[in-house]
């Protein structure tokens, strides 16, 4: 039984929620989202959402909570954004938003040139890329795709990092006395 999956999901106001051939689409103030539906039922009555598996098997069961966990971010993000923001550090590093387009200058020979997905909000300033949108997979993924361009190294720190994201810094080799 999943403690999750058994919990309901209320539907704020000016947000709705349908289900039609196998598919889930939440519609809200901010956006709208659509997820296909496999092993799980969802039913919406009075206000309220509940997944209920379609059948005792394992792999049903072990969706329930998935799909009840995706449904309750589809319903948060189109009433108000996800956001993931990184911190950009070391001497010379730069990045820039040109269009549809992220440019990080982080120490290789080349700037790389990571295009925005189609849903996403970037916005730059100075050291700081903030990433926002609806779909909180999207923007989790694409941050972690930014983070990996240049992550943060354990001896200066210098790197792409999470906001708050704590590096410990490791001592480098010492001289023999």
């Amino acid at each position: 039984m999943s403690r999750i999956g058994k919990q309901t999901i209320t539907i704020p106001e000016k947000t709705e929620v349908s289900v039609s051939d196998g598919v889930v689409s939440v519609k809200g103030p901010v956006g709208e989202l659509t997820r296909p539906l496999t092993k799980v039922n969802v039913d919406i009555t009075d206000g309220v959402v509940s997944v209920i598996p379609k059948d005792k098997s394992r792999l049903s069961q072990a969706l329930w909570g998935t799909f009840s966990s995706h449904i309750r971010n589809m319903v948060a993000g189109v009433n108000t954004h996800f956001e993931k923001k990184l911190m950009v550090e070391g001497v010379g590093f730069r990045v820039e938003l040109s269009g549809k387009n992220l440019i990080l200058n982080v120490g290789f020979s080349h700037p790389v040139n990571m295009p925005v997905p189609e849903g996403l909000n970037v916005v730059v300033e100075k050291n700081i890329i903030t990433v926002s949108g609806p779909d909180k997979e999207m923007v989790g993924q694409f941050a972690a795709e930014i983070r990996a361009v240049k992550k943060p190294e354990p001896y200066k720190g210098k790197g792409i990092r999470y906001e708050g994201e704590v590096v410990k810094i490791r001592r480098g080799k010492k001289a023999v006395s």
